[in-house]
């Protein structure tokens, strides 16, 4: 399989030695180009043999010396240069399959593609894997790789991911670490089926493959379930054993190894009505991108920030913060910290409940323009509304509901401001006047 090229760059090495937009690139040095990793792997070297076929059918090799990772100047028609990979497995707790219905298209793609782990940091459950791909990720040393593991037992990974090979995947796991690569696992713990025993099981497991980190969040259950299997969210009581779990094995691990590995998401700790853990804890947020230690680190950017800031009484405005209800009681702690230095700024925190998706999700990345309208409308908001960068979608235009920014701002008649989700950038916004 090869691939067409969409432009080049005119100016590149390439382009004067006779590529051209239309061309198909066929391979580089020998190997096969199918997608952007044998793209990037391969047109790093200094010294390239390119074939390309032209428009007309006949191929030409093109020699090219260039700077080691200088670009070939290539743009093809989508980053992937191939189409993206979907997922094949009907996890028991898979969070697309409980979306209302309405929503944007792209929002019910489930993608499941090693390129995006390597390329994003995206999570793969290695069920989409063929030989040739897990061969390939290991040539190329790619690292780290990002699997949601889930568990593993592998009757049970069959049985949580509907799919008869999930057991069978887990292969590729050992293979991985046995070349040396950098793994980072997730599990989503469900209630009753994979925590317990079978987490205690499944931490052994990951143990004995030296993996790099292992983040365990909460399953997250909308109140759209009709018809799928039935799941309990977690208790206060059950939020707590399976958190013991977790710290009982991070303690052994940082122990033996001196470093902790497994980490719980904050969710668990405010579930279980525990403190966080403090910013040594994480050992440098390995997970963050699972909810491990966003509350914590927060809080040290936060503090960080207004230890550089000086005292000002003069400033005088009010501020709402619109938050989910699970990190509110935290945020409000976090937040208050700033009127020891500047007292006469009022900050009002709002949480907000999720009703868009039946009421029991309630981290703030999933709060939705619609709810923040119909929570907020007749309130008394202050100067400006302040809304992290995670309720956004990447393009941070619209919610997850299509509501856009400007919709907000209209209904709720106040200046929206979107800050990124640094503690820096939340105080920056608190204590600047319009």
């Amino acid at each position: 399989m090869a691939v067409t090229i969409k432009e080049v760059n005119p100016k590149s090495r390439a382009f004067k030695k006779g590529a051209d937009s239309g061309d198909v690139l066929i391979s580089i040095n020998g190997n096969e180009i199918v997608d952007v990793l044998d793209y990037r792997f391969y047109q790093v070297n200094k010294k390239l043999e390119l074939v390309i076929k032209k428009p007309d059918g006949k191929t030409k090799k093109i020699k090219i010396k260039k700077e080691e990772y200088e670009e070939l100047g290539f743009e093809f028609d989508s980053y992937l240069m191939d189409k993206e990979h979907s997922c094949k497995n009907k996890c028991i707790f898979c969070f697309i399959d409980q979306l209302p219905k309405g929503m944007r298209k792209s929002l019910y793609f489930k993608d499941d593609d090693s390129r995006l782990s390597f390329l994003f940091g995206n999570y793969i459950t290695l069920t989409n894997l063929t030989e040739h791909e897990i061969s390939r990720i290991i040539k190329m040393r790619i690292s780290p790789i990002n699997v949601s593991v889930h568990t593993t037992n592998p009757e049970l990974r069959c049985k949580m991911m509907n799919n008869r090979f999930a057991g069978d995947a887990l292969s590729a796991l050992r293979r991985f670490s046995e070349a040396g690569l950098m793994i980072n696992c997730q599990i989503v713990a469900c209630p009753g089926i994979n925590d317990g025993e079978e987490l205690k099981r499944s931490l052994t497991d990951l143990e004995q493959l030296g993996v790099q980190c292992v983040a365990v969040v909460p399953v997250g259950l909308t109140g759209y379930r009709e018809n799928l299997f039935k799941l309990t969210p977690y208790t206060s009581e059950t939020a707590a054993q399976t958190l013991d779990i977790i710290e009982n094995f991070g303690d052994r691990f940082k122990e033996k190894y001196g470093r902790r590995t497994v980490y719980a998401a904050d969710e668990f700790y405010i579930k279980a009505g525990r403190e966080l853990p403090t910013p040594e804890y994480y050992e440098g947020y390995p997970a963050l991108e699972n909810g491990v230690g966003l509350v914590t680190l927060l809080r040290e950017e936060v503090e960080f920030a207004l230890e550089d800031l000086e005292p000002d009484s003069t400033l005088n405005h009010t501020v709402t913060v619109a938050c989910g209800e699970c990190t509110y009681e935290e945020l409000k702690k976090t937040l208050y910290k700033i009127n020891e230095k500047y007292p006469n700024i009022k900050i009002n925190i709002r949480k907000i409940k999720n009703e868009f998706f039946g009421g029991q999700i309630d981290v703030t990345g999933l709060v939705t323009g619609g709810d923040l309208i119909n929570q907020l409308k007749g309130e008394e908001l202050g100067d400006k509304l302040l809304i992290p960068s995670c309720m956004l979608r990447f393009e941070g235009d619209v919610f997850l509901d299509d509501v856009s920014v400007d919709d907000v701002r209209e209904q709720l008649n106040i200046i929206v401001k979107v800050t990124d989700n640094s503690g820096e950038a939340v105080v920056r916004e608190i204590i600047k006047p319009n």
